[in-house]
């Protein structure tokens, strides 16, 4: 048998329902899964609400930024789904999310900022704050800012760098160890022994994601990642099983 990843949720669930929203999180917790992903932006007021985009006219019916509103003003407003249609949910804000999921959850928190890495900065403080009386052994903050992962790390958390390109592994893993970064996220068509063993050898964590086909799923597996992040994971469970325990030609 063939060693088998960690699903996580990506933005909830986004399949079942808006992303990183109460619906596709209740969908998402009424079957199996192993962890969640979401997306946190920081507001005005100091608020952490669960957007995939601080740019506030791409996820809901407001205009801005979501740093210069307050917290109340985006969960007033109504959502967006995929095609840009304003449905009847609210965004949710990290503390309703904390409030609903099972504490033995693992749950990874992606700051989000736009080009403004002191901002990700600040937004990584603010979530390790809003997490550190609960559920902080499973909480793990991500990021493509390399501030992000350093302030989580420095405030004793698991901090994870996304990787969207295919960096030099051995200085990653350099600057990995040297500022106490617990792992990197490699997007799976970025999976090679070439990436993947350096990062192995300096004892890091290594995931992927986005992964929502059987095909891609097959092809990540073999590299061995510690959790596959997917919009499905009802339907990747199935077909993560299905695949590991295929025959090897």
């Amino acid at each position: 048998m063939r060693e088998l990843p960690w699903i996580y949720a990506h933005r909830l669930g986004a399949s079942y329902g808006p992303d990183s929203s109460a619906s596709a999180l209740e969908r998402t917790l009424a079957g199996r899964v192993d962890g969640l992903e979401t997306d946190v932006c920081l507001c005005a007021d100091g608020g952490l609400v669960l957007l995939h985009d601080p740019l506030l006219s791409i996820g809901t019916t407001l205009s801005g930024w979501a740093h210069e509103r307050s917290s109340a003003e985006i969960t007033a407003a109504w959502l967006r789904d995929r095609d840009g249609v304003a449905i009847a949910e609210h965004p949710l804000l990290l503390g309703e999310l904390l409030d609903r999921i099972p504490a033995d959850l693992t749950l990874q928190l992606e700051v989000k900022a736009h080009a403004d890495p002191e901002l990700a900065r600040r937004t990584a403080l603010a979530v390790c704050a809003a997490c550190a009386e609960r559920h902080h052994g499973r909480i793990e903050v991500i990021s493509f800012f390399t501030s992000a992962c350093e302030a989580a790390a420095a405030a004793g958390f698991r901090s994870r760098l996304v990787v969207f390109a295919d960096y030099e592994p051995q200085a990653l893993a350099a600057w990995a160890l040297a500022n106490g970064v617990a792992g990197v996220s490699v997007e799976h068509f970025l999976l090679s022994a070439r990436m993947v063993e350096p990062l192995r050898r300096a004892g890091l964590s290594v995931s992927t994601g986005t992964v929502n086909r059987p095909e891609l799923l097959e092809r990540a597996i073999a590299f061995a990642p510690d959790s596959v992040c997917t919009d499905r994971p009802h339907e990747l469970a199935a077909w993560i099983e299905e695949v590991a325990l295929s025959p090897t030609p």
